[in-house]
């Protein structure tokens, strides 16, 4: 959901261990799995897994688009908290929080848009992706406790 000015928040109970769902975003192999709208595919070109390490991929669109992307990690804290910064158009900042919920884990994915002007054409797509990534990461989680 749009919370802010420049900011969405989508929140998600699944029915995974919190070492898992957390897993599931430091483990490259995992991640490329999940990562992204419906249709889309990853290429990780760097994947350094530190604070200050770059993430580099490149998401391939469903319509043949690929889409370079550069994030930075900011901080890990395992099994509760990742913070990542994306720093190239659109710039902002994720923290991706993990808690005990209901039997499984309560995933937090906070986007912090850096610019207005880059936030308003986009937060709506943005706000359905993260839903969409969501939906993966379910799967992906569902997957791996069968």
């Amino acid at each position: 959901m749009i919370v802010g000015e420049k900011e969405i928040l989508s929140v998600r109970v699944f029915d995974a261990p919190r070492e898992q769902v957390y897993e599931a975003w430091s483990n490259p192999e995992r991640l490329a799995r999940w990562w992204g709208p419906n249709g889309f595919t990853n290429t990780f070109d760097a994947f350094d897994w530190r604070p200050g390490g770059d993430w580099k991929f490149t998401m391939h669109g469903p319509d043949g688009v690929d889409y370079p992307n550069h994030n930075v990690f900011v901080e890990m804290v395992p099994f509760e908290r990742i913070v990542l910064d994306h720093v190239v158009s659109p710039e902002f900042r994720v923290t991706a929080t993990f808690e005990n919920a209901e039997g499984g884990t309560k995933l937090s994915f906070r986007q912090q848009f850096k610019h207005a002007e880059q936030f308003e054409p986009i937060k709506e797509i943005c706000n359905d992706g993260n839903e969409q990534n969501f939906d993966r990461l379910g799967a992906v989680l569902a997957e791996l406790s069968a």
